[in-house]
């Protein structure tokens, strides 16, 4: 499939009403409004195509962009890139989508240590995001790297801007489900650091208690 025959399938899915409920969770920029189930299935139809998700984002279009998320090539893509693209973020539904695709990246640690400490709202809440995908999938990293990661979370989370905060709160969430000696160490910073509070706008969600949530999660793993 080719750049053109994609955006006219993409056109074709979008609805009016997802395009309500997109705008209500951030976007702002051109879109068609596509399902997510229906980018699905396009992303099983194309598969892995790195030179048509350049094309994709290259657009603009929200939709195109969550779609080359999905079908580009985590092997292939550069540094150079993934600044490129993440410059580019302005919303949360990108910025989650664009981190989930760095996080099977070789480049995921660099580019987290990097993104988090962003001043930008949307760069510094996929550096956060990328430590929470991180914290659930790298067995190979030592406790020392993700407590090290708990202590910035504890004193700064409350000074960060808004999305960063729930995407910090995501990542003490990750930690603590990591393993039993990172759980308690993530409790005691859930502690400290009380109610986190996010502005999701107009939408029903909620920001999760991170204690509770770690809590109820080793409990399912019991």
């Amino acid at each position: 499939m080719n750049v053109r025959d994609v955006l006219k399938e993409l056109r074709a899915a979008g609805t009016a009403q997802n395009r309500k409920v997109y705008s209500r969770h951030g976007v702002d920029r051109e879109m068609f409004g596509v399902s997510f189930a229906n980018l699905k299935k396009l992303k099983k139809r194309i598969k892995v195509d790195h030179e048509l998700a350049e094309q994709l984002w290259t657009t603009g279009n929200h939709d195109a962009r969550i779609l080359a998320t999905m079908v580009a090539d985590p092997s292939a893509v550069t540094k150079q890139q993934l600044e490129r693209w993440a410059r580019e973020l302005d919303n949360y539904v990108i910025t989650d989508a664009l981190s989930a695709f760095v996080s099977q990246s070789p480049h995921a640690c660099d580019r987290m240590e990097k993104w988090a400490k962003s001043k930008g709202e949307w760069i510094g809440s996929a550096g956060w995001n990328l430590l929470a995908h991180i914290a659930m999938a790298d067995e190979g990293l030592p406790d020392k790297y993700f407590e090290a990661h708990l202590s910035i979370i504890e004193k700064g989370i409350h000074s960060q801007q808004n999305r960063v905060r729930y995407s910090m709160n995501s990542a003490l969430i990750a930690i603590g489900i990591r393993n039993a000696k990172l759980k308690e160490r993530a409790l005691k910073a859930a502690s400290k650091i009380g109610e986190v509070v996010v502005d999701h706008g107009e939408t029903g969600c909620k920001t999760p208690n991170a204690a509770e949530y770690i809590a109820k999660s080793w409990k399912r793993k019991r």
